[in-house]
């Protein structure tokens, strides 16, 4: 054994000290302690506390990279896992490296419950899914961190996107003591007083349905609307759909939904999956919305069924075959593009084991809208449970759901077993946005002098694993980075969790403790598990926004131990869209902003072997370091394979070239520019990222 790992590995963990804090919390155990080589060099700790379904794992690096901090992550979606960060999603957020770099050691914790279950000690507590389990986990993390490393860490962090964006905050908020600072990312959620135990009444699933329905209702028209709003469009995107087609489309845009990601409207993602994960208890808490919408005047269903009567599907089929992960990954017969959009997740699902059975390949299925359908397994050994379709490819389905359902998904299921395939209760849910409006001014066109135009359900409960509502009220430094362009937690959800602090601390606090930042064409993951359109890759509109969160969480650090605070950035919130100043140093934060144009416009049309003349201008944001990369690509496929050779770090930066195609067609040019807070031309990390891309179409 290596000196620095023995040393690191001589002493074994003593539990028996540790007085659990939350009675929810028997004693804490170990099961497991080793020394693992990858990602990083660490001592790997894992166990959990007795009576209950809380587990964790520690991952403490040599001490030789502790700088007396604690970070925790927190999962997203619903969590159910303390070993998230150490699998392909945690490696694509930065995982223990990252953690490292920042001279830390890492926490994880399952939120207090195994897959998407509840506790059965606890039961549907929110209060222990939100907050209560990941305190009491780094509590017992930095007495543990005082054996390995001789002392507790002076700071500690907590940290998430997405779910984990909606759960870190509440960590913050009710981990006084525990925590220094936040950064959540990509989180959302409603506002009520601190101390609040009741689950959450959220309309952000709501709005789903509206997106989903406009999927459904516009197929391939769908392709007019993305053209629009892509560069060089009309941006108009009402042009050649029918009146119904853009009264929902507008719905979609006025709820939030941003700009210029319409492509992302085809190919949904974490909203899909939250469908499958609450649409049981939708139909169980909300059962008269769901009859009405069919039978009572004033929904949809009953006023104007040929809005839905050629999608609907209820019908009894056999199962053909089943589809584990292993086989969507690597046979080829799931070679094909109709399958690209389940495989990021069949990735995910291999960590189970490649046998792991994610899909059903059905007889007999041939119409209908097959997105957000129950599945519901009738006969053999999983007869009577209820899945619901997250993904398909003709008559294979992939699926999920809560529960049990959600670790089994087909488990048990044989060729031959018999299903119910029904979606009324999805369709319903595509027109759920009418009936359940909220007070927030978003939802003003809703109403006619305060009184809604549609009858009325109470908001939905959200499920107990996200936690209870926000309070803003909270010791330390929080620090809020979301995104332009997420289609899974839409812009207006980056602007609540402002309004809760200044409710909370007034202008002071606000001022003192809170930072909200703005990251310019980023989505819910980066573009690399995103697909692309045909005629344009996805990195050419999309950016990675990982090196934006590792630069937050640098920052954070420099707050909390130096009183840096963070550069903020501008921006405007107007009818439902976020609105960035058009310069760097008008709009701040820390991302460069980038324009270019094609012949002096958006768009340019030249004959074939014609040339263009561009123009690029980059600046950064005051004291947000320096541009240190600039990339073309010309084709629009993703293949930034020209580079400016720079001379230097720059602050800004005005390119002219020119370029000439070969061949006709649209090209969706695009200039990809890094920035460094440092200047560094050479750095691998913290290279923060936009564009800008122009289309030229070039005529036969």
């Amino acid at each position: 054994m290596p000196e620095s790992k023995q040393a690191h590995m001589e002493l074994a963990i003593q539990v028996d000290g540790y007085t659990v804090t939350d009675s929810a919390f028997g004693k804490p155990y170990i099961d497991r302690d080793e020394w693992r080589d990858s990602p990083y060099p660490h001592r790997n700790i894992h166990g959990g506390f007795a009576g209950c379904d809380t587990r964790f794992t520690f991952y403490y690096p040599p001490a030789a990279d502790y700088k007396s901090r604690m970070f925790q992550p927190i999962e997203g979606a619903h969590a159910g896992h303390e070993d998230a960060f150490d699998g392909l999603m945690g490696q694509m957020l930065g995982g223990l490296p990252m953690i490292v770099r920042l001279g830390g050691y890492m926490v994880e914790s399952n939120s207090g419950h195994i897959g998407d279950s509840l506790d059965a000690k606890v039961g549907p507590d929110p209060t222990v899914y939100g907050h209560r389990a990941s305190v009491e986990t780094a509590r017992f993390s930095k007495y543990v961190a005082a054996q390995v490393y001789g002392e507790a860490p002076e700071y500690a962090y907590v940290w998430g996107g997405s779910g984990g964006g909606r759960r870190s905050p509440l960590c913050l908020e009710y981990g006084a003591g525990v925590y220094d600072g936040a950064l959540p990312f990509m989180g959302g959620g409603p506002i009520d007083e601190h101390g609040t135990t009741d689950r959450i009444r959220s309309e952000q699933p709501v709005h789903f349905g509206c997106m989903f329905n406009v999927q459904r209702l516009l197929g391939d028209d769908i392709k007019l609307v993305i053209d629009a709003m892509r560069p060089g469009g009309s941006g108009n995107p009402f042009v050649g759909l029918n009146s119904h087609q853009r009264e929902e489309l507008n719905s979609l845009y006025r709820l939030g939904y941003p700009r210029g990601d319409e492509f992302m409207i085809s190919e949904p993602m974490g909203q899909i999956w939250l469908w499958t994960s609450i649409s049981d208890m939708l139909q169980e808490e909300d059962a008269e919305y769901f009859a009405n919408f069919w039978t009572k005047p004033g929904y949809v269903g009953f006023d104007n069924p040929e809005y839905v009567q050629d999608d609907l599907i209820n019908c009894r089929v056999k199962v053909r075959k089943v589809i584990t992960a292993g086989e969507l990954l690597q046979s080829p017969e799931f070679a094909g593009p109709e399958y690209a959009r389940a495989k990021p997740m069949a990735m995910m699902m291999a960590a189970r084991g490649a046998d792991f059975p994610l899909a059903v390949q059905l007889e007999g299925m041939h119409e209908g809208y097959l997105l957000g359908t129950g599945v519901k397994v009738l006969t053999g050994d999983a007869a009577g449970r209820q899945l619901y379709c997250t993904s398909f490819a003709e008559d294979v389905l992939f699926c999920d759901g809560r529960n049990e359902a959600n670790l089994l998904r087909f488990t048990g299921v044989k060729p031959g077993d018999e299903v119910q395939v029904d979606n009324r209760a999805f369709l319903a849910f595509c027109y759920y946005y009418r009936h359940h409006v909220s007070d927030d001014p978003a939802n003003d066109f809703l109403r006619l002098d305060g009184v809604p135009i549609y009858p009325q359900h109470d908001m939905p409960l959200q499920s107990p694993l996200m936690g209870v509502a926000y309070s803003g009220k909270y010791e330390g430094k929080l620090l809020w980075i979301h995104h332009t362009h997420d289609a899974s937690l839409w812009p207006p959800q980056g602007v609540i969790y402002r309004r809760a602090v200044e409710l909370a601390q007034g202008e002071q606090g606000l001022s003192e403790n809170f930072c909200l930042r703005w990251t310019e064409n980023a989505e819910h993951v980066p573009p690399t598990f995103l697909p692309s359109s045909p005629d344009r890759a996805t990195p050419t509109w999309l950016v990675d926004y990982l090196p934006h969160i590792e630069q937050g969480l640098a920052d954070l650090v420099d707050w909390v131990e130096a009183d840096k605070k963070p550069a903020a950035t501008n921006y405007q919130f107007v009818d439902g869209r976020i609105v960035l100043p058009d310069s760097a140093a008008e709009r701040m934060g820390v991302q460069p902003v980038v324009t270019m144009t094609a012949n002096g416009s958006s768009r340019a049309e030249v004959e074939r072997t014609g040339s263009v003349n561009f123009e690029l201008h980059a600046a950064v944001p005051p004291n947000a370091g320096s541009i240190v990369s600039v990339e073309w690509d010309w084709l629009g496929q993703g293949q930034f394979e020209e580079a400016e050779n720079l001379q230097g770090a720059k602050d800004e930066l005005h390119i002219t070239k020119r370029h000439s195609f070969d061949k006709p067609g649209t090209y969706y040019v695009t200039a990809k520019v890094m920035s460094h807070r440092e200047g560094d031309l050479n750095a691998t990390f913290r290279r923060l990222s936009n564009l800008a891309s122009v289309r030229v179409v070039v005529a036969g």
